[in-house]
């Protein structure tokens, strides 16, 4: 398996002024996108950022390193994350990146890059383009440096695109729709077109000032989402992530909704209407419920690595369109080529139209299993796969937890921690395991 240095489970992310998120690097960076992604005939790259202060500076300097490489630019400036994998595609451009930290907070940030088709780059051209790093940074003859444009109406643009995946002789209008856009990209586009749609819209969290990104708002924290929802009696609450491609729902009783019913439920939708190709792709964080409740249906799943690119390829591979992480990442790929936290809000809501039933009634016909999810934030990089008493306590769990449980203990590809993951019948067992295992390794 190819090692690499600086792309991890989703792009390059860090925090920033501390290597590799620093001046320096993401000037090679830029250089080193255009030389291995900006030799087809296009020569352009579009560039788009979420809200977070360092972006724009960020921004300039990874777009002077691709116009250095003779490649051109085409800003986006601050818009989600799906919405660059769309004008990659839809503008021809070689490639698409995105300035963002995702569901992190304002001091990480990151980068995100996309192929022509729209799909995040696959793992050969990221060692590509870690491979041009090692090289000597140099200038194309001045007569061959690229040029920089803007994209024109952006926001106008991905919001028509948004709407074309909604029928249209329906509208929203009997819904109140609370949206909490987490201070991040979404803020100037998700109320906009809701209300397009003729829904009641109540704002949370769209006032960014560059460091509230993600603060104790979204798909991270739904806790004010929740309240609001029950205070305004409202029909649906959507909490987006600061870069747009992952929401998670809370009912008009305030329950939580994530990823893995939220597929369950477009999955269901599509099966009713004929639309179902093949099945499902997931992760090992799915819950088991969710699996079971597919299978009574009859419609296949297959789990992969966590990441949405995995699961995106796993869906292009198997022929099938459906996939999602639990954490939010909605995968329709006969509605777009990446996650897209709008786009499958609509999805949903259309599924509470067409069966004229809440969002609670749609997701409470899967009996979830209790998971414990745990973060353990680490100083310093620990071997776990080494550690004997980490391997002793997960060859002991099936007896403590019985037939129907499950434990993953991996390292997080976007953050500094190690996440713990257990799921059992038993909640108390699978809550004592998990202590146990974040005790055990806060100890090594």
């Amino acid at each position: 398996m190819t090692f690499l240095q600086y792309f991890k489970t989703d792009g390059i992310r860090g925090k920033v002024g501390i290597n590799p998120i620093t001046p320096n690097f993401l000037l090679k960076l830029g250089w080193s996108i255009g030389t291995v992604l900006g030799k087809d005939k296009t020569k352009k790259i579009i560039i788009g950022r979420d809200t977070r202060v360092s972006g724009s500076m960020l921004q300039s300097i990874l777009e002077f390193g691709i116009l250095s490489a003779g490649v051109s630019t085409l800003l986006a400036n601050c818009i989600p994350t799906p919405a660059i994998a769309y004008f990659t595609k839809f503008l021809n451009a070689s490639a698409g990146i995105v300035i963002s930290g995702s569901h992190n907070l304002f001091y990480d940030n990151g980068i995100k890059i996309f192929y022509k088709n729209g799909i995040k780059i696959t793992k050969k051209i990221e060692f590509s383009i870690e491979q041009q790093i090692q090289h000597t940074f140099f200038y194309s003859h001045y007569t061959n440096y690229g040029c920089s444009n803007n994209v024109i109406n952006p926001e106008k643009k991905y919001i028509e695109f948004c709407k074309d995946t909604f029928p249209k002789d329906l509208n929203l209008s009997k819904f109140t729709i609370i949206l909490d856009c987490a201070n991040g990209s979404t803020f100037n586009i998700a109320p906009k077109l809701f209300e397009d749609l003729g829904a009641k819209v109540i704002t949370v969290s769209i006032h960014p000032n560059g460091i509230n990104i993600n603060q104790n708002s979204g798909s991270t924290d739904i806790a004010k989402l929740k309240k609001i929802v029950l205070l305004e009696k409202a029909d649906i609450g959507l909490a987006f992530d600061g870069d747009g491609d992952r929401v998670i729902m809370v009912d008009h009783l305030g329950n939580r909704v994530d990823g893995d019913q939220i597929i369950y439920i477009i999955a269901k939708e599509y099966l009713k209407e004929k639309k179902l190709k093949g099945g499902v792709v997931g992760t090992l964080m799915t819950n088991t419920g969710v699996i079971l409740a597919l299978k009574k249906l009859g419609i296949p799943f297959y789990a992969t690595e966590v990441g949405d690119r995995n699961i995106c390829e796993k869906i292009k591979e198997k022929k099938w369109m459906l996939g999602a992480e639990q954490s939010g990442h909605i995968i329709l790929l006969d509605k777009h080529s990446t996650g897209d936290g709008i786009i499958a809000s609509l999805q949903v809501l259309l599924s509470m139209i067409n069966n004229n039933m809440t969002l609670y009634n749609l997701s409470n016909r899967i009996k979830l299993f209790p998971q414990v999810l745990l973060n353990v934030f680490l100083k310093k990089d620990k071997n776990l796969e080494q550690d004997l008493k980490i391997k002793n306590i997960l060859l002991r769990y099936k007896n403590i937890l019985g037939k129907n449980s499950r434990v993953l203990v991996r390292k997080s590809g976007t953050e500094s921690c190690v996440r713990i993951m257990v799921e059992s019948e038993n909640y108390l067992k699978a809550y004592q395991l998990a202590n146990d295992i974040k005790e055990t390794i806060q100890l090594l």
